[in-house]
């Protein structure tokens, strides 16, 4: 004879990540992390980052900014007349943004996927 599982009675909604993760979805990009210079910030290579394109960047933010045609991933720090992009890694310099340089801002990172086996070598 069988009996029903008392764990149905307690079952939940399962969690719709796109819920939860994503606020403007028409304007939200994922993108892999190359470089370790974003380390120290819990970002490892690897890392899958939720980037919002809707959302202006303020200070404090990590952004995905193009520089000089490349893609990077900083921190953003600025004031009323200077803006530099600081890793989260001593290996790496921040950078002074000056017009010369050719810089947009791509988006604002509002999460980070990090995989723990590829963080952690057992």
């Amino acid at each position: 004879m069988l009996f029903p599982s008392p764990a149905r009675e307690y079952t939940e909604p399962g969690i719709d990540l796109n819920k939860e993760l994503i606020q403007h979805p028409h304007a939200t990009f994922f993108m892999q992390v190359e470089t370790d210079a974003m380390i120290d910030a819990h970002m490892p290579p690897g890392s899958l980052l939720v980037i919002d394109r809707a959302i202006p960047a303020k200070n404090g933010d990590i952004i995905v900014a193009v520089l000089s045609g490349a893609f990077t991933v900083r921190r953003l720090v600025k004031n009323e007349h200077t803006c530099w992009l600081y890793p989260a890694n001593r290996q790496y310099r921040e950078q002074k943004i000056t017009p010369e340089m050719n810089m947009t801002i791509w988006g604002v990172v509002i999460q980070i996927i990090v995989n723990p086996k590829a963080v952690i070598n057992i």
